[in-house]
């Protein structure tokens, strides 16, 4: 991807606002009396999250974990790295962890059983977009936005080499 104008549209600024709303207003009902931690998977789901977080009729709290199983290229290496880890202490809370995609499953699958492990009230997972088409390990979605083919998808917290993420839409 070398130029903005050769993106092909997939969801457009209104449709990604509709679906955001939609989700956080589903969240709020769930958690509603509940004390939610969200968990930002950055840096892909960095816009998702905010966008989701201002949505919420419910006080929540904010937290971000960085982990990545693509290395420098495009394509999963289904080794997963973290780079930065939550911060606070999490046993007893419900914890939403939000990504912008959910490609082989894999760096969900390792962040799911990482947090398990800490004694939470409840642990689910909000995505944008699901791209099962391509997965190799299965994990609960608790939240899904969007279901995509099997391609390459960047703007709004997506990228291609850093690039394109603060595209409005998604492509």
């Amino acid at each position: 991807m070398t130029r903005e104008d050769d993106l092909e549209i997939l969801f457009d600024e209104q449709a990604i606002e509709r679906t955001v709303f939609e989700l956080a207003a589903q969240i709020s009902r769930d958690y509603a009396g509940k004390d939610l931690l969200l968990v930002c998977i950055l840096k892909g789901a960095a816009i998702f999250f905010t966008d989701l977080a201002r949505r919420l009729t419910i006080p929540v709290m904010l937290e971000f974990a960085q982990v990545s199983s693509y290395g420098s290229g495009s394509v999963s290496s289904r080794v997963v790295t973290v780079t930065k880890d939550i911060g606070s202490d999490i046993s007893g809370k419900h914890v939403l962890l939000v990504d912008g995609i959910i490609d082989t499953g894999t760096t969900m699958d390792f962040l799911l059983k990482r947090y398990r492990e800490r004694g939470l009230a409840s642990l689910k997972v909000a995505v944008l977009l699901d791209k099962h088409a391509h997965r190799t390990v299965d994990v609960p979605i608790d939240y899904r936005g969007f279901e995509i083919p099997d391609r390459f998808v960047v703007g709004y917290g997506m990228d291609s080499r850093e690039k394109y993420r603060n595209l409005p839409y998604i492509a």
